[in-house]
Protein backbone atom coordinates (compact mmCIF):
# COMPACT_ATOMS: atom_id res chain seq x y z
CA UNK A 1 0.00 0.00 0.00
CA UNK A 2 1.38 3.67 -1.23
CA UNK A 3 0.00 6.86 -0.45
CA UNK A 4 1.13 9.77 -1.52
CA UNK A 5 0.00 13.99 -0.73
CA UNK A 6 0.90 17.10 -1.28
CA UNK A 7 0.08 20.59 -0.04
CA UNK A 8 1.44 23.90 -0.65
CA UNK A 9 3.61 26.16 1.22
CA UNK A 10 2.39 30.15 1.90
CA UNK A 11 3.51 32.88 1.13
CA UNK A 12 2.04 35.31 3.62
CA UNK A 13 0.95 38.98 2.42
CA UNK A 14 -0.61 41.04 5.47
CA UNK A 15 -1.45 40.17 9.39
CA UNK A 16 0.62 37.78 9.93
CA UNK A 17 1.70 37.35 13.87
CA UNK A 18 -2.14 38.40 14.42
CA UNK A 19 -2.62 35.06 13.75
CA UNK A 20 -0.99 34.37 17.04
CA UNK A 21 -3.67 33.43 19.65
CA UNK A 22 -4.80 35.46 21.73
CA UNK A 23 -3.89 38.32 19.99
CA UNK A 24 -6.44 38.38 17.36
CA UNK A 25 -8.67 38.18 19.87
CA UNK A 26 -7.46 41.64 21.61
CA UNK A 27 -7.04 43.35 18.39
CA UNK A 28 -10.05 44.58 16.34
CA UNK A 29 -10.54 43.65 12.34
CA UNK A 30 -7.91 40.79 12.61
CA UNK A 31 -7.27 39.34 9.27
CA UNK A 32 -4.34 37.63 7.56
CA UNK A 33 -4.00 37.03 3.64
CA UNK A 34 -2.01 34.42 2.38
CA UNK A 35 -1.63 32.70 -0.95
CA UNK A 36 -0.73 28.70 -1.85
CA UNK A 37 1.93 28.62 -4.38
CA UNK A 38 3.78 26.17 -6.50
CA UNK A 39 6.07 24.93 -3.46
CA UNK A 40 4.79 22.00 -2.19
CA UNK A 41 5.54 20.06 0.57
CA UNK A 42 5.15 16.11 -0.63
CA UNK A 43 4.79 12.83 1.39
CA UNK A 44 4.90 9.52 0.41
CA UNK A 45 3.57 6.97 2.83
CA UNK A 46 4.48 2.95 2.03
CA UNK A 47 4.20 -0.48 4.20
CA UNK A 48 7.14 -2.07 5.12
CA UNK A 49 8.00 -5.18 6.83
CA UNK A 50 10.52 -3.46 9.33
CA UNK A 51 9.49 -3.65 13.27
CA UNK A 52 9.67 0.25 12.86
CA UNK A 53 9.95 3.73 10.64
CA UNK A 54 11.77 4.88 8.16
CA UNK A 55 12.00 8.74 7.23
CA UNK A 56 13.92 9.22 4.38
CA UNK A 57 14.39 13.53 4.30
CA UNK A 58 14.26 14.82 0.94
CA UNK A 59 15.29 18.31 2.73
CA UNK A 60 18.10 16.51 4.65
CA UNK A 61 19.03 14.08 1.79
CA UNK A 62 19.20 11.51 4.82
CA UNK A 63 17.62 8.24 5.90
CA UNK A 64 16.68 7.77 9.53
CA UNK A 65 15.63 4.45 11.01
CA UNK A 66 13.43 3.91 14.37
CA UNK A 67 13.37 0.69 16.11
CA UNK A 68 9.33 0.42 17.15
CA UNK A 69 10.34 -0.16 20.97
CA UNK A 70 12.41 2.79 21.16
CA UNK A 71 9.12 5.44 19.94
CA UNK A 72 8.52 6.02 23.51
CA UNK A 73 6.30 8.78 24.67
CA UNK A 74 9.76 9.68 26.59
CA UNK A 75 11.68 9.24 23.25
CA UNK A 76 9.81 10.96 21.11
CA UNK A 77 8.18 14.05 22.65
CA UNK A 78 10.04 14.77 26.33
CA UNK A 79 13.41 14.25 24.78
CA UNK A 80 15.87 15.59 22.33
CA UNK A 81 16.79 12.12 21.37
CA UNK A 82 15.46 12.19 17.78
CA UNK A 83 15.10 16.05 17.17
CA UNK A 84 15.73 16.20 13.96
CA UNK A 85 12.68 14.11 13.34
CA UNK A 86 10.99 14.88 16.38
CA UNK A 87 8.14 17.13 14.40
CA UNK A 88 7.32 14.16 11.68
CA UNK A 89 7.67 10.98 15.15
CA UNK A 90 5.36 13.06 17.31
CA UNK A 91 2.54 13.36 14.55
CA UNK A 92 3.31 9.94 14.05
CA UNK A 93 1.94 9.08 17.72
CA UNK A 94 -1.08 10.94 17.21
CA UNK A 95 -2.02 7.99 14.85
CA UNK A 96 -0.26 5.61 17.65
CA UNK A 97 1.89 4.54 14.66
CA UNK A 98 5.45 2.95 15.72
CA UNK A 99 5.96 0.20 13.27
CA UNK A 100 5.57 -1.06 9.59
CA UNK A 101 6.03 2.48 7.95
CA UNK A 102 8.17 4.07 5.15
CA UNK A 103 8.20 7.35 4.37
CA UNK A 104 9.68 10.32 2.27
CA UNK A 105 9.31 13.97 2.98
CA UNK A 106 9.88 16.96 1.55
CA UNK A 107 9.08 20.46 3.02
CA UNK A 108 8.83 22.00 -0.48
CA UNK A 109 10.61 25.08 0.86
CA UNK A 110 14.47 25.64 1.11
CA UNK A 111 15.52 25.59 5.43
CA UNK A 112 15.04 28.56 7.06
CA UNK A 113 12.88 30.54 4.32
CA UNK A 114 10.12 31.77 6.46
CA UNK A 115 7.48 30.19 3.81
CA UNK A 116 6.05 27.46 6.61
CA UNK A 117 7.61 24.69 4.87
CA UNK A 118 7.22 22.55 8.38
CA UNK A 119 3.53 23.37 8.61
CA UNK A 120 2.89 22.44 5.32
CA UNK A 121 4.50 19.63 5.26
CA UNK A 122 2.54 18.64 8.96
CA UNK A 123 -0.54 19.02 7.76
CA UNK A 124 0.18 17.41 4.01
CA UNK A 125 1.76 14.38 6.49
CA UNK A 126 -1.37 14.28 8.68
CA UNK A 127 -3.75 14.16 5.92
CA UNK A 128 -1.70 11.62 4.19
CA UNK A 129 -2.07 9.71 7.12
CA UNK A 130 -5.67 9.43 7.20
CA UNK A 131 -5.77 8.30 3.94
CA UNK A 132 -3.46 5.59 4.91
CA UNK A 133 -5.13 4.55 8.01
CA UNK A 134 -8.68 5.12 7.08
CA UNK A 135 -8.89 7.97 10.03
CA UNK A 136 -12.14 10.36 9.03
CA UNK A 137 -9.86 13.47 7.47
CA UNK A 138 -11.11 17.11 8.98
CA UNK A 139 -9.35 19.92 7.60
CA UNK A 140 -9.68 22.01 11.39
CA UNK A 141 -8.66 19.10 13.17
CA UNK A 142 -5.63 18.49 10.95
CA UNK A 143 -4.86 22.57 11.45
CA UNK A 144 -5.49 22.53 15.34
CA UNK A 145 -3.47 19.08 16.25
CA UNK A 146 -0.48 19.84 14.02
CA UNK A 147 -0.38 23.32 15.12
CA UNK A 148 -0.06 21.84 19.00
CA UNK A 149 2.67 19.34 18.04
CA UNK A 150 4.65 22.62 16.36
CA UNK A 151 4.05 24.57 19.28
CA UNK A 152 4.96 22.47 21.83
CA UNK A 153 8.10 21.80 19.68
CA UNK A 154 9.01 25.40 19.07
CA UNK A 155 8.21 26.40 23.03
CA UNK A 156 8.08 29.97 22.39
CA UNK A 157 4.25 30.51 22.89
CA UNK A 158 1.11 29.34 20.39
CA UNK A 159 2.62 28.77 16.69
CA UNK A 160 0.42 31.09 14.61
CA UNK A 161 -2.52 29.36 12.87
CA UNK A 162 -2.16 30.79 9.04
CA UNK A 163 0.77 28.65 7.84
CA UNK A 164 -1.51 25.49 7.75
CA UNK A 165 -4.61 26.18 5.30
CA UNK A 166 -2.95 26.99 2.12
CA UNK A 167 -1.68 23.26 2.11
CA UNK A 168 -5.10 21.90 2.55
CA UNK A 169 -6.72 24.46 0.49
CA UNK A 170 -5.06 25.99 -2.20
CA UNK A 171 -5.73 29.67 -3.47
CA UNK A 172 -5.68 33.24 -1.66
CA UNK A 173 -7.29 33.15 1.92
CA UNK A 174 -8.28 35.50 4.03
CA UNK A 175 -8.48 34.01 7.68
CA UNK A 176 -9.44 35.35 11.21
CA UNK A 177 -9.16 33.69 14.44
CA UNK A 178 -12.74 34.39 16.52
CA UNK A 179 -13.76 32.61 19.74
CA UNK A 180 -13.23 28.68 19.59
CA UNK A 181 -12.95 28.72 15.61
CA UNK A 182 -11.14 29.58 12.40
CA UNK A 183 -12.54 31.12 9.73
CA UNK A 184 -11.36 30.71 6.32
CA UNK A 185 -12.11 32.99 3.08
CA UNK A 186 -11.34 31.67 -0.33
CA UNK A 187 -11.17 34.71 -2.42
CA UNK A 188 -9.01 33.50 -5.34
CA UNK A 189 -9.77 34.73 -8.90
CA UNK A 190 -7.92 34.10 -12.31
CA UNK A 191 -7.85 38.29 -12.26
CA UNK A 192 -6.22 38.16 -8.44
CA UNK A 193 -3.81 35.43 -9.66
CA UNK A 194 -2.60 37.75 -12.47
CA UNK A 195 -2.18 40.85 -10.30
CA UNK A 196 -0.34 39.27 -7.83
CA UNK A 197 2.36 36.28 -10.08
CA UNK A 198 2.64 39.98 -12.52
CA UNK A 199 3.47 42.30 -9.41
CA UNK A 200 5.44 40.28 -6.48
CA UNK A 201 8.82 38.75 -6.81
CA UNK A 202 9.70 35.95 -4.60
CA UNK A 203 13.01 36.64 -3.23
CA UNK A 204 15.62 34.17 -1.06
CA UNK A 205 18.28 36.21 0.96
CA UNK A 206 20.66 33.32 1.23
CA UNK A 207 19.95 33.69 4.75
CA UNK A 208 18.49 31.02 6.81
CA UNK A 209 16.10 32.20 9.94
CA UNK A 210 15.37 30.21 13.32
CA UNK A 211 11.73 29.92 13.02
CA UNK A 212 9.74 32.11 15.44
CA UNK A 213 12.36 34.05 17.51
CA UNK A 214 11.09 37.24 16.09
CA UNK A 215 7.27 36.68 16.44
CA UNK A 216 8.06 35.20 20.39
CA UNK A 217 10.10 39.01 20.66
CA UNK A 218 6.57 40.96 19.33
CA UNK A 219 4.58 38.35 21.07
CA UNK A 220 6.45 39.49 24.68
CA UNK A 221 6.40 42.90 23.93
CA UNK A 222 2.72 43.03 23.25
CA UNK A 223 1.78 41.62 25.85
CA UNK A 224 4.31 43.46 28.42
CA UNK A 225 2.70 46.59 26.99
CA UNK A 226 5.10 47.99 25.21
CA UNK A 227 3.45 51.13 23.66
CA UNK A 228 5.05 50.87 20.08
CA UNK A 229 4.43 47.21 19.54
CA UNK A 230 0.87 47.38 21.06
CA UNK A 231 0.69 50.36 18.15
CA UNK A 232 2.30 49.20 15.59
CA UNK A 233 0.52 45.45 15.59
CA UNK A 234 -2.61 47.84 15.77
CA UNK A 235 -1.63 49.37 12.70
CA UNK A 236 -0.82 46.22 10.70
CA UNK A 237 -4.42 45.33 11.48
CA UNK A 238 -5.92 48.49 10.16
CA UNK A 239 -3.48 47.61 6.91
CA UNK A 240 -4.17 44.51 6.57
CA UNK A 241 -8.10 44.94 6.94
CA UNK A 242 -7.61 47.44 4.40
CA UNK A 243 -5.97 44.95 1.68
CA UNK A 244 -8.04 42.63 2.46
CA UNK A 245 -11.26 45.39 1.08
CA UNK A 246 -9.33 46.87 -1.41
CA UNK A 247 -8.75 42.81 -3.15
CA UNK A 248 -12.62 42.42 -2.60
CA UNK A 249 -12.85 45.89 -4.27
CA UNK A 250 -10.66 44.58 -7.16
CA UNK A 251 -8.61 47.85 -6.36
CA UNK A 252 -5.26 46.29 -7.53
CA UNK A 253 -2.94 49.48 -6.83
CA UNK A 254 -4.01 49.98 -3.66
CA UNK A 255 -3.93 46.39 -2.47
CA UNK A 256 -0.23 46.67 -3.96
CA UNK A 257 0.89 49.39 -1.97
CA UNK A 258 -0.92 48.09 1.37
CA UNK A 259 0.92 44.84 0.88
CA UNK A 260 4.34 47.10 0.56
CA UNK A 261 2.80 48.97 3.48
CA UNK A 262 2.76 46.17 5.53
CA UNK A 263 6.23 45.06 5.01
CA UNK A 264 7.39 49.12 6.19
CA UNK A 265 5.12 48.76 9.35
CA UNK A 266 6.89 45.30 10.24
CA UNK A 267 10.29 46.05 9.86
CA UNK A 268 9.33 48.11 12.55
CA UNK A 269 8.44 46.09 15.24
CA UNK A 270 11.54 44.43 16.04
CA UNK A 271 15.30 45.30 14.96
CA UNK A 272 16.12 42.04 13.95
CA UNK A 273 12.67 41.06 11.18
CA UNK A 274 15.44 42.59 8.14
CA UNK A 275 18.67 42.09 7.93
CA UNK A 276 21.24 44.83 6.57
CA UNK A 277 21.68 42.76 3.81
CA UNK A 278 18.03 43.05 2.80
CA UNK A 279 18.03 46.76 3.34
CA UNK A 280 20.44 47.76 1.34
CA UNK A 281 19.31 45.45 -1.66
CA UNK A 282 16.01 47.08 -1.30
CA UNK A 283 17.31 50.78 -1.37
CA UNK A 284 19.11 50.09 -4.72
CA UNK A 285 16.26 48.52 -6.09
CA UNK A 286 13.54 51.72 -5.11
CA UNK A 287 16.31 54.05 -7.25
CA UNK A 288 14.54 53.00 -10.44
CA UNK A 289 11.01 53.69 -8.62
CA UNK A 290 9.18 50.42 -10.22
CA UNK A 291 9.73 48.96 -6.79
CA UNK A 292 7.10 49.88 -4.10
CA UNK A 293 8.94 47.50 -1.39
CA UNK A 294 9.38 44.58 0.35
CA UNK A 295 7.56 42.47 2.56
CA UNK A 296 9.60 39.90 4.56
CA UNK A 297 7.92 36.15 4.68
CA UNK A 298 7.11 34.77 8.16
CA UNK A 299 8.46 35.86 11.25
CA UNK A 300 11.54 37.65 8.93
CA UNK A 301 15.46 37.43 10.32
CA UNK A 302 16.33 36.13 6.83
CA UNK A 303 14.62 33.78 4.95
CA UNK A 304 12.91 34.85 1.92
CA UNK A 305 10.67 38.01 1.21
CA UNK A 306 8.57 39.50 -1.18
CA UNK A 307 9.27 42.47 -3.78
CA UNK A 308 6.06 44.08 -4.54
CA UNK A 309 6.88 46.27 -7.73
CA UNK A 310 4.28 48.36 -10.60
CA UNK A 311 5.24 45.31 -13.05
CA UNK A 312 8.85 44.67 -14.02
CA UNK A 313 10.25 41.39 -15.87
CA UNK A 314 12.20 39.57 -13.19
CA UNK A 315 15.06 39.05 -15.38
CA UNK A 316 15.35 43.04 -15.09
CA UNK A 317 16.74 42.52 -11.70
CA UNK A 318 17.98 39.17 -11.72
CA UNK A 319 21.70 40.25 -11.78
CA UNK A 320 21.24 42.70 -9.35
CA UNK A 321 19.89 39.89 -6.78
CA UNK A 322 22.31 37.16 -7.32
CA UNK A 323 24.98 40.05 -7.08
CA UNK A 324 23.95 40.17 -3.80
CA UNK A 325 24.10 36.35 -2.90
CA UNK A 326 20.43 36.32 -3.73
CA UNK A 327 18.02 34.21 -5.95
CA UNK A 328 14.70 34.11 -6.72
CA UNK A 329 12.23 31.52 -6.47
CA UNK A 330 9.45 30.25 -8.73
CA UNK A 331 6.05 32.20 -8.06
CA UNK A 332 2.76 30.60 -8.62
CA UNK A 333 -0.70 31.44 -7.18
CA UNK A 334 -2.02 27.90 -6.83
CA UNK A 335 -5.95 27.48 -7.78
CA UNK A 336 -8.30 26.32 -5.02
CA UNK A 337 -7.61 22.62 -4.40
Amino acid sequence: MQVTNQGSVRVDLVGGTLDIEPINLIIKNVVTLNVATGLKASVTLSKIAFKGIEIYSKDYNKNYKYAAEDLTEENVVYSKKFEEMSFVLQILRLFNISSGLRMELSSGAPAGSGLGGSSAMGVTLYRALCNFTGENYDRLKTVLRVKAVESRILNQGMAGYQDYFPALTGGVLAIRGIEGEIKVEQLFTDELKLVLESHLVLISSGQSRQSGINNWEVYKAFFDKKPEVVAGLGRIAEISHATYEALKAREWDKMLNLIALEGTEREKLFPGITTEKIRNFTVELKKNGNVLGLKMCGAGGGGCFILVHKGIDPSVIEDKVRAHGMSILPFKVESPL
